[in-house]
């Protein structure tokens, strides 16, 4: 048996449907399990340790595989990605309509993708999202500027005056975003996928928008402090774990050029006041660990 599996998106996307996947490899224990997924994310699809190969492909792009077995979609409602489903003519399919009442829209990003299974009879824990440990916490505070659209970009002057009032900052840049990253730090970390993911497993604490880097923190359980405009966290934000989410209540247009009106809403003191509870937090935590004796 042969499983196709299409999540063909950004690194924030495969993290959340981190829960969906363990599913299937725990249904399916014996069968082979393809990602259908951009080949930059392939060092990622390794970590979740529940795919057996990566077939890379773009976003709505073809799928080079032919006749699975069963073809499960976790890119979205369709029509598109179920057309590409079906175009590998598999034998079974599982996937949402795409009419409004079989999208279930008010549920979070990671528990959608569980609930479509879990109608098909197969068991599935949004919880189950955690990552392997990569080892001990470094001091480091990662500030993330950059994001995939502008609307959910906060200003970077703004980042810069957080990182200026911070001690052991790393700002890190995404493809293509160098030079945002350059304003806030004149020496960003432009890294490999796996370089950042490691950066931000081992990482004090995490700083960013509603970005791939914020599901990272996420995964790995590092502390961080998210700014959120024009989706909800209570689709998108971080399920459980050491987090503070920003948000002003507001949504809009994700893929607008600018800003969104709610995310400048956010403002320099409210980020730093995020980050001290966060900071102290963690030293609660370090302090009130039992002792040990030698």
């Amino acid at each position: 048996m042969r499983i196709l599996v299409l999540r063909a998106l950004g690194l924030g996307d495969l993290m959340a449907a981190v829960p969906a996947l363990r599913a299937l490899r725990a249904a399916f224990p014996q069968t082979e399990i393809t990602l259908a997924a951009p080949e930059w994310l392939r060092d990622a699809v390794e970590r979740i340790e529940a795919v057996d190969r990566l077939l890379p492909t773009e976003e709505l792009g073809r799928i080079d595989f032919e006749r699975p077995d069963l073809a499960v979609n976790l890119h979205g409602k369709g029509p598109q990605s179920v057309e590409r489903l079906l175009a590998t003519r598999p034998r079974h399919v599982i996937t949402y309509k795409g009419w409004a009442g079989d999208w279930p829209a008010e549920l979070h990003e990671m528990a959608r993708w569980c609930h479509l299974l879990q109608r098909n009879g197969i068991r599935c824990d949004p919880d189950d999202f955690r990552l392997r440990p990569l080892g001990p916490r470094t001091n480091q505070v990662v500030i993330h500027p950059g994001a995939s659209t502008g609307a959910r970009r906060w200003p970077v002057e703004r980042y810069e005056a957080v990182a200026l009032a911070l001690r052991d900052v790393v700002v890190t840049a995404g493809p293509g975003e160098y030079d945002l990253a350059r304003h806030v730090s004149p020496d960003p970390v432009n890294g490999s996928l796996a370089e950042l993911m490691d950066l931000i497993a081992t990482a004090r604490l995490v700083i960013c928008g509603d970005t791939g880097v914020a599901h990272v923190a996420t995964a790995y359980g590092t502390p961080s402090v998210l700014l959120f405009g024009p989706v909800s966290p209570d689709i998108w934000g971080p399920r459980r774990g050491p987090h503070r989410v920003l948000w002003h209540g507001e949504t809009g247009d994700t893929f607008a050029d600018e800003p969104d009106p709610g995310l400048l809403k956010i403002t320099v003191e409210e980020v730093l006041d995020a980050v001290g509870g966060v900071l102290c937090e963690q030293s609660e935590s370090v302090s009130s660990e039992p002792a040990t004796s030698a």
